[in-house]
């Protein structure tokens, strides 16, 4: 039985065309890029290259673009950075809603002293941007907001916030790594700071990611070592996987009409499958403006993890929210912030497709759903009595 994928903002798949720019530097072009001879010189080449098509997909200057190893590496690299660069400004504007890259590293710069404003989300997970404006202060080091958010979709106005921002003279870091390949974005025309993405959401290995850096953005790195990537990022640049990124960043670019209209079609064919055909269903965020590809339910009076099981014999493949936080049996905190209560929170459904997605797959998923759900649902009842 072949596997409906179905966890795409956990992941993506490596694309073939990915898997192809990779194996050269497998095999013979295995030089480390800052070594003097020629045999190692020769890759930095394709550094620049694949530096140029992430710069294309952003809008922005390639001298702009530094590899990380991912997500998590940039989101830290770009809130400590300009801090350390900031000694004087304790404060920090968030949102209670982010990847826990941003969540977790605020609660601990709390502890280290900082002040961190949490702001709220409404019913539909969107974020005010006169929130953000009245939230920031002369102690403001930096505002940390995501483009997209990974467990509903969730657009929030970035362009708004970033004029804010812009206009308060307060640097501005966005977590874009779900926006990137599926929205568009182009950072000549949107006044953002910094700005983090991560290859494997884009079908690119896991591993590899990039933080971008306004020209003139003062901060300081967070690992000490060798001059590779101007001194921002240290450390030996993983050429296979910058070179897969690279090409990845290619396809999502010339493929970004693709996300925009075909998935978005089979997103909505889902949403209005499971609408007709589950009695029990809660829509979360469906009215906001969402990525094309994501789709948030809860099942209500489910035990989500146990309906995710039953997918999963069924090689169906989806999870309850995000990858980094599936090991704790508790309700999402996104949908918790977006005032969704707890009971029906443990019911929470996160499917997200992708380009590799087709319509056969949606259809045998709206085949089999509805049947588990009833069967969880007398499970449940059971349970009860």
């Amino acid at each position: 039985m072949s596997v409906i994928y179905l966890d795409n903002n956990a992941t993506t798949r490596v694309a073939p065309e990915v898997k192809e720019a990779i194996l050269p530097f497998l095999e013979d072009l295995y030089g480390n890029p800052s070594s003097p001879h020629h045999f190692g010189g020769q890759i930095e080449k394709h550094l620049t290259l694949a530096r140029q098509s992430v710069a294309a997909l952003l809008g922005c200057s390639p001298k702009e673009v530094f590899f990380t190893s991912g997500g998590t590496e940039s989101d830290n690299l770009a809130i400590r950075g300009v801090l350390a660069a900031r000694p004087d400004k304790r404060h920090i504007v968030t949102t209670a809603v982010e990847h826990s890259a941003v969540l977790v590293q605020c609660r601990e710069l709390v502890r280290q002293g900082y002040r961190v404003d949490f702001l709220p989300v409404g019913c539909q997970g969107g974020l005010d941007p006169s929130d953000v404006e009245r939230a920031i202060h002369e102690d403001t080091g930096i505002v940390s907001i995501m483009w997209a958010n990974n467990e509903t979709g969730v657009i929030f106005p970035i362009p708004e916030i970033a004029s804010i921002c812009k206009a308060r003279k307060v640097p501005l870091h966005v977590d874009a790594v779900q926006a990137v390949g599926k929205t568009p974005i182009d950072l000549r025309a949107v006044p953002i700071d910094l700005l983090s993405l991560s290859g494997h959401k884009i079908h690119a290995p896991k591993g590899v990611g990039v933080l971008f850096v306004r020209t003139g953005m003062r901060m300081k790195p967070i690992l000490w070592g060798g001059n590779q990537e101007r001194g921002k990022r240290p450390g030996t640049e993983p050429v296979p996987l910058i070179a897969g990124l690279g090409k990845a960043a290619e396809l999502a670019l010339a493929r970004l009409e693709t996300e925009q209209t075909e998935v978005a079609r089979l997103r909505d064919k889902l949403q209005r499958g499971l609408v007709e055909t589950v009695p029990n269903l809660i829509l979360n965020g469906a009215e906001a403006p969402r990525l094309p590809n994501t789709l948030n339910v809860c099942f209500r009076g489910v035990e989500g993890e146990a309906l995710l099981l039953l997918m999963d014999q069924h090689g169906i493949a989806a999870s309850s929210g995000s990858a980094c936080l599936a090991d704790k049996l508790e309700p999402s905190h996104v949908l918790l912030a977006m005032g969704v209560s707890e009971a029906d929170a443990m019911g929470a459904v996160r499917f997200s497709l992708s380009r590799y997605t087709t319509e056969a797959e949606i259809d045998r998923a709206l085949g089999v759903l509805p049947a588990l759900n009833e069967k969880v649902l007398r499970l449940a009842d059971r349970v009860a009595v």
